[in-house]
């Protein structure tokens, strides 16, 4: 039986947030006013004062006189040069440098491929490449037993190498908006992996069975490419809290979709999806499904009154422009920062949602427009 759905434009919407947050801002100045001119606001700045002093183990007698607070600077000043609360305060940053020696980030389209002296850096546990036109993955990353996060958004890379299976203690991939047409088998031997980011590539119709070994993961993004359906790995994820796989060419929804028992969040706008299973309602953590709604016909009316705190929302896709070009690389190319664009904007949609914890419990539906 099919429900009906209630629809609103998403730019009456946007502009009730914009309309919302000049408010608060306003709101906020004259409050700030209002503080500075009330003694209030000098309490304050005096206990804040008696809080760094007391950090710094200043004594009462020093910027206490008579009861009142001597708030001069010059005092902190004057015990932040003594030698051992320098000592003290390089603590922090020394830590900091010693963190960093274990962090490799590079960025900038003048690099097109890793330099040199990245191979004698095993014992790096994070490497963070963006922005760059690098096409490869050097094959002595199974050198890096150490390495925790690889993150590779937004880069020129057309392939995973087989070594990366090597990495047994890798807990976050992200090779998000590359070229990937595919992806290993070998990354299923990536045991500990926790979080899998394949989004924006475009290009990636189906991943490895091998991938069911990885029982750890817990968000897995495959958004932006061409998957026909859910990979059957995926499902096999039983530790799987956030799915997005939006933006596909989904027809239809697998009917044991609810062994994923431990799925939270479930993204599937932008997909052909022609109707809704009725097993969503026996996934009993599932908070929060967001589908595009122009292409439904049919959506279980036990979903949309789904007793178990589920918010449902269905989004109006919105005819995008065809854009002329000769070059198809500008196309993708437009499409991918289409794409990117919608995702960090859903991304703050949720956190809304979250934070606000008032989205309806039955289907709102929502006009997303972007032209570039």
């Amino acid at each position: 039986m099919g429900h009906q759905v209630i629809i609103f434009d998403f730019s009456l919407i946007r502009g009730l947030w914009e309309t919302r947050v000049k408010k608060n801002k306003e709101r906020q100045r004259k409050e700030k006013e209002r503080l500075e001119k009330s003694s209030l606001e000098k309490i304050k700045q005096e206990w804040n004062f008696i809080l760094e002093c007391r950090k710094k183990g200043i004594p009462q007698s020093k910027y206490l006189k008579n009861g009142f607070v001597d708030a001069d600077e010059k005092i902190l000043n004057d015990y932040g040069k003594t030698p051992q609360l320098q000592k003290k305060r390089a603590l922090p940053d020394e830590a900091n440098k010693e963190k960093n020696k274990f962090i490799f980030h590079l960025s900038g389209e003048q690099w097109t491929e890793f330099p040199d002296s990245l191979k004698e850096q095993i014992y790096l546990k994070e490497w963070h490449v963006c922005n760059t036109l690098i096409q490869t993955i050097p094959a002595y990353v199974a050198l890096f037993q150490d390495l925790r996060v690889l993150e590779l958004s937004k880069n020129q890379i057309n392939h995973l190498p087989v070594e990366i299976g090597c990495l047994k203690n890798l807990r976050v991939l992200n090779v998000s908006f590359n070229n990937l047409k595919s992806v290993p088998p070998e990354l299923g031997d990536c045991e500990n992996l926790e979080k899998l980011d394949l989004s924006g590539n475009m290009e990636i119709t189906e991943l490895p069975f091998e991938l069911s070994n990885l029982k750890q993961v817990t968000i897995v993004d495959i958004s932006a490419n061409k998957f026909h359906s859910i990979p059957v790995c995926v499902l096999r994820m039983s530790n799987l809290q956030w799915l997005d796989i939006s933006s596909n060419n989904l027809k239809d929804l697998p009917e044991d979709i609810d062994r994923l028992d431990q799925l939270q969040t479930l993204l599937l706008q932008k997909n052909k999806l022609t109707y809704l299973p009725r097993a969503l309602v026996n996934m009993p953590k599932l908070s929060l499904l967001v589908v595009s709604g122009d292409d439904l016909v049919e959506i279980p009316t036990a979903v949309c009154e789904s007793t178990t705190g589920l918010k449902f929302i269905s989004l109006k896709d919105s005819p995008v422009e065809t854009i002329v070009c000769e070059d198809t690389e500008e196309i993708v190319e437009s499409e991918r920062e289409r794409e990117q664009f919608e995702k960090e904007f859903m991304k703050a949609y949720i956190e809304d949602l979250k934070e606000r914890d008032s989205a309806p419990s039955y289907t709102t539906k929502v006009l997303f427009s972007l032209q570039l």
